[in-house]
């Protein structure tokens, strides 16, 4: 249900911001909920559509209307998983390619987190993140870690601030690194000109991304990827930025004619850490799918 329309005069501290920053803070909305309303028209500056992006000056008048989002629910549901391995405190899933890790405004369901409500009750934590120790972007396939109690929730997310989850992850990039080993660091936040984006920026969060390269294509290569750091789409902004993009990346690279994939060559193939109950060295591997293996052929031939 939408709320009442309101107007906005534009006062002179607020001239130069984002029209989107400066009806979130007359409306005491998130800047998502702003964006909703921008896309359905029903914001106005000066009595004309506006774009997200675009600065306000003094004096302008806002007119909007803003309607909260629908409360996200992980409905369990039925949907095939992968289990690599499963005991009484963890849970190791391989993530197909195109399936969302958790609920969120796009993706309600359908996601793993649904699949894990189904599979196993009362999973412990957030209760649209249930169990998660970390995450995979949705074209990202490979190994997840689930915990299945609070006890084994808390011991692993410790285990993950204090990097002693090892995450290891195959990549076709374009180019071929002049390097066959090296270190990216580079702290990464939010891109100020595309909220879907994020980038190296000096005020972001320290992000330290290891590779190796594992083959040389033609006018590509794979690599190994090893994360100090569990950033979001760290791989993938530290490749972009430096000159090596993901292979089909949508957002930080470009697709390439030579493969079909859904979206970046990434899998999350290895994943190392001990078990929080038996305190047992644990190591699991996953190999790429098919399609990573089909454009891995295509980039060699």
């Amino acid at each position: 249900m939408s709320a009442a329309p309101a107007t906005h005069v534009v006062a002179p501290e607020e001239a130069g911001l984002r029209i989107d920053v400066v009806i979130a803070r007359a409306g005491g909305a998130s800047r998502a909920i702003v964006a909703d309303a921008i896309g359905r028209g029903d914001v106005t500056l000066n009595g004309a559509a506006v774009k997200r992006s675009t600065a306000v000056e003094e004096g302008d008048v806002l007119a909007f209307a803003l309607t909260p989002r629908e409360e996200l629910v992980a409905t369990p549901q039925a949907i095939p998983l992968d289990i690599v391995y499963e005991d009484d405190d963890v849970l190791i899933v391989n993530k197909p390619a195109g399936m969302v890790t958790h609920p969120a405004h796009g993706a309600r369901d359908g996601t793993l987190v649904n699949a894990l409500a189904a599979h196993v009750a009362g999973l412990p934590g957030d209760a649209l993140r249930p169990g998660l120790i970390h995450r995979l972007d949705r074209d990202t396939s490979g190994l997840l870690a689930v915990a299945k109690n609070d006890r084994s929730l808390r011991i692993l997310g410790k285990a993950m601030m204090r990097r002693a989850i090892e995450r290891e992850y195959l990549g076709l990039v374009l180019n071929v690194p002049e390097q066959p080993e090296g270190t990216i660091e580079g702290a990464i936040g939010r891109d100020e000109h595309n909220r879907l984006k994020y980038a190296i920026r000096a005020e972001g969060r320290p992000a330290v991304t290891h590779y190796a390269l594992r083959e040389t294509l033609r006018g590509a290569s794979e690599l190994s990827f090893r994360l100090e750091t569990g950033r979001t789409h760290q791989i993938r902004v530290h490749m972009a930025a430096f000159g090596l993009p993901i292979v089909n990346d949508p957002i930080y690279g470009r697709r390439d004619p030579r493969v079909e994939l859904p979206g970046q060559a990434l899998h999350a193939w290895r994943l190392r850490f001990r078990h929080p109950s038996t305190g047992e060295p644990l190591s699991f591997e996953a190999e790429p799918p098919a399609a990573y293996v089909a454009a891995r052929e295509a980039l060699r031939a």
